[in-house]
């Protein structure tokens, strides 16, 4: 009775045996599972920010391009401004050139003309309207006289023409305008010819 309960007992023992192991191997077939299953996922996690990263620096890369090709554009339309403002600027330099003769002879005409002679006094009265009025037109568009009398002399706004001693006016003075000069919008169009001081004994310094 007693080799009968001890064989019960040893069957029971390997029955518990062979579930334990049973449990074991299912315990670990699944911890195998989870492994894959997380290399799995740690592998997608990896691949998704991978291309993250990359799309991240394409973005940043074509932002830049973007940047570029804009600040390209606004460099170049201010360099066109630029040129378009310059070239309407002095478009009519050479034709306000050409315009100062006239505007000479007309001077030349009220000079050397006899306003006191009753016949004459009407034609001067017409030149001289007639040059205000072209005087009046040409400065609208930027151009005006450089008229220096009793002024420093300016080298690069006049040109000497002659000089001669004066004990009146401080050596290096414009004393007369023997021909006035120009400037279209600020640019010089013509010097004026000008006679200039010195001081008696001394040269003038045309450098002043």
């Amino acid at each position: 009775m007693s080799e009968e309960r001890d064989v019960q007992a040893q069957q029971k023992d390997q029955q518990t045996e062979a579930v334990e192991e049973q449990v074991q191997a299912e315990v670990e077939e699944q911890a195998e599972g989870q492994a894959d299953v997380q290399d799995e996922t740690a592998q997608r996690i990896y691949e998704l920010e991978k291309a993250l990263s990359e799309a991240q620096a394409t973005i940043s890369d074509q932002k830049d391009t973007v940047l570029r090709a804009r600040a390209d554009s606004d460099n170049a339309r201010r360099r066109a401004e630029a040129e378009v403002e310059k070239a309407r600027k002095f478009a009519l330099e050479r034709f306000a050139g050409e315009l100062l003769p006239v505007i000479d002879n007309l001077e030349r005409a009220l000079d050397v003309g006899d306003a006191s002679n009753e016949v004459v006094k009407p034609l001067l009265e017409g030149v001289e309207m007639t040059l205000k009025s072209f005087v009046n037109t040409i400065e609208k568009f930027g151009m005006k006289p450089i008229d220096p009398q009793g002024e420093s002399f300016n080298p690069e706004l006049h040109q000497a023409m002659s000089m001669q001693e004066s004990a009146e006016h401080q050596p290096n003075t414009v004393m007369a305008v023997m021909q006035k000069g120009y400037e279209l919008n600020g640019r010089l169009l013509r010097p004026a010819m000008v006679m200039v001081s010195r001081a008696p004994a001394e040269g003038v310094d045309t450098k002043a």
